[in-house]
């Protein structure tokens, strides 16, 4: 028992240090378009085979672990969280390289808006990201329902957004292009946001036993 202790330290350890990559990926993607910063988007790039082949490794540790050990109760819960965590983590992953490359195509070209307002978001959206994982962490059923009312806040910023890129699109047909890198880029937070909220909900189930998905309304 000590042993399969020993084994769920080290695979929280290692999914611990994918989020620290992922964190990372996600600000230096938007960094890449704030700053228009090429190099930032290169440290995205040369990160993406480490975070997919951690995500194997991960999956390969736990699934390795239920088949030897048949955990029950509590530890089968936290490796189940695990699994779906990692696949999150992976897919953070591989929209931060969405962002990218979008971010990379809008900085070839004159800004078609001011960034006053994608940057907020994207604060938001890494301060999800970051919250979901602390309160995996520490088991914190309370951050992560907060993670879940957070979700909303980014939906409407999103749906700002765009709606204001339509109008500039409408108005000059010229700015099409740019205007949807910057759609694109907009719904890849969304999207961050999301998988945020899925581990969060995978928290609350780790803690509380509770199925929240596609209900979070009522955990408010």
């Amino acid at each position: 028992m000590r042993y399969f202790r020993e084994e769920l330290d080290e695979l929280q350890s290692r999914l611990l240090e994918m989020g620290g990559l992922v964190e990372n990926a996600i600000h230096r993607s938007i960094a890449t378009l704030v700053d228009r910063d090429e190099e930032q988007a290169q440290e995205v790039f040369r990160n993406e085979a480490r975070i997919n082949q951690m995500e194997i490794d991960i999956d390969d540790l736990a699934v390795r672990l239920i088949a030897r050990h048949q955990p029950m109760a509590g530890d089968l819960r936290f490796l189940t969280a695990i699994i779906k965590i990692n696949n999150d983590l992976e897919r953070m992953g591989d929209l931060a390289i969405n962002i990218v490359e979008r971010a990379i195509v809008s900085m070839q070209q004159p800004s078609v808006k001011p960034l006053v307002d994608i940057p907020p978001m994207a604060r938001m959206v890494e301060s999800m990201v970051r919250r979901s994982l602390d309160a995996f962490v520490k088991r914190d059923a309370e951050v992560a329902r907060s993670i879940l009312l957070s979700d909303d806040a980014v939906d409407e910023l999103r749906d700002n957004v765009i709606e204001e890129l339509i109008g500039i699109m409408e108005q000059d047909p010229t700015t099409v292009r740019r205007a949807l890198s910057l759609i694109l880029i907009t719904r890849s937070l969304e999207r961050l946001a999301d998988h945020a909220t899925n581990i969060a909900e995978d928290v609350i189930f780790l803690v509380q036993g509770v199925d929240v998905r596609h209900h979070a309304e009522e955990t408010s």
